[in-house]
């Protein structure tokens, strides 16, 4: 079975990013290598999608940033979420769980 990197839609880079750093806070390598772990290499965040995501969740004070060293001693942003980014994440998972089942109802159908 080859491996291939899945698209994401529109919005799920958002919702995965707060996904992760609604467990800890991270830098941008770390979210991207954890999201790719966990789905089996099947989510490919690529820098190009990652970074500009990140400052958009910043402009909209979903997320914070703070400069720190990572865990190799290279200074890194290390971002967290924000109350208001904490509230969007359970938002927007409830419409993602909505959206995914009406989804797998239809493709259920006879």
């Amino acid at each position: 079975m080859s491996k291939e990197s899945a698209d994401l839609l529109q919005g799920t880079l958002d919702l995965l990013i707060l996904k992760n750093l609604s467990l800890e806070s991270m830098n941008g390598w770390a979210i991207s290598k954890k999201i790719e772990k966990v789905s089996s290499e099947t989510l490919l965040v690529k820098q190009g999608s990652l970074y500009p995501c990140l400052h958009r969740l910043e402009r909209k004070g979903l997320i914070k940033a703070k400069w720190g060293v990572s865990e190799n001693n290279r200074k890194a942003k290390f971002y967290r979420l924000t109350v208001r980014g904490r509230k969007q994440f359970e938002k927007e998972t409830a419409t993602w769980k909505r959206f995914s089942g009406s989804v797998e109802l239809v493709l259920k159908m006879s």
